[in-house]
């Protein structure tokens, strides 16, 4: 099968980079010619179009900032649905909205072609392993055919149900660790205050009830101090937007979304939209006067689990 990766910036690069490491044929697409040129290097072919690469492929895969730049990479004169044909796979890995992955679905589906919504979970140093989850909507057949190819790239896959459904999940998952994340940073200050020992509370909180994935993972890099997690202010305020405009749309009522939308629009006001969004408790430590630094933790993560071929869930 023939891949062609739209997209390689934090998530995407390293996705792409699985498929490369696996010895997949691989056409690469991006606008920073430094990482195209990475790409071609090791063994990637380069095109100058979405519509060239799309032609030249089996799976498309795109993996993009926002709907509004996937919408332009779609529909553009040169872009993916002009170059498609009869039983060519879109899969759409970025973080998106469901009705905006059935929209564009709607047209991958009169070329003839396939449309699936695939986002990941689990962080770009699992990303980069070929370790991390990642969720699948759309056709079953579809999903199957293509899942040797999701299994290098992620290790545990789930199949969601009907396309636009892995970007609800996706989006769920992503307000309750953006959710998690705002928390950490109240309980982090109150440690500090308190005159706890931060290692020692760290190790406690891992054991304990209140324990997460983002604790696990993101407290590492705010003791550390260098906030580190590859992903930026902006994403996550785009994200738990996604997830509140959906409540909305279902009339479901919240209390805590808005409230985490708002943290996080005023720490992209304070900190910059491409400040790493677990610079989120830096809120706390400014307004408490102190840091959360503690020593034995890394700058940035990184995934010590062996990569591993991955299977469905």
């Amino acid at each position: 099968m023939k891949i062609g990766f739209i997209g390689l910036g934090n998530v995407g690069g390293k996705l792409a980079s699985s498929l490369l490491r696996n010895k997949f044929d691989l056409t690469v697409r991006d606008l920073d010619k430094k990482l195209t040129d990475d790409f071609k290097n090791r063994g990637a072919r380069i095109v100058d179009s979405a519509k060239e690469l799309t032609e030249k492929v089996d799976l498309i895969i795109t993996c993009l900032p926002s709907p509004k730049i996937c919408a332009e990479v779609m529909e553009a004169k040169d872009g993916v649905i002009s170059g498609l044909s009869e039983n060519k796979i879109w899969l759409e890995m970025s973080t998106t909205d469901e009705s905006e992955i059935k929209r564009l679905g709607k047209l991958v589906i009169q070329k003839g072609a396939i449309p699936l919504d695939g986002p990941v979970s689990g962080g770009c140093h699992r990303a980069a392993t070929g370790n991390i989850a990642v969720f699948v909507g759309g056709e079953r057949k579809a999903f199957e055919k293509i899942l040797p190819v999701l299994t290098v790239m992620g290790r545990k896959i789930l199949h969601t149900g009907e396309l636009g459904s892995a970007s609800i999940l996706k989006v769920i998952t992503n307000y309750l660790a953006s959710t998690h994340l705002t928390a950490l940073g109240e309980a982090w200050a109150v440690a500090k205050k308190s005159n706890l020992d931060l290692v020692k509370t760290y190790k406690g909180i891992a054991v304990s009830s209140g324990n997460s994935f983002v604790h696990e993972t993101e407290s590492q890099v705010i003791l550390n101090g260098s906030y580190n997690i590859n992903f930026t202010m902006d994403l996550v305020v785009k994200d738990t937007t996604l997830f509140e405009d959906l409540a909305t749309k279902l009339n479901v009522p919240t209390e805590i979304s808005p409230l985490v939308v708002k943290i996080f629009k005023d720490g992209q006001k304070k900190y910059g939209s491409r400040a790493w969004s677990s610079m989120i408790v830096k809120r706390m430590e400014d307004q408490n006067n102190t840091d959360f630094r503690a020593k034995g933790f890394p700058s940035e993560l990184v995934d010590n689990e062996a990569e591993e071929k991955g299977s469905e869930i």
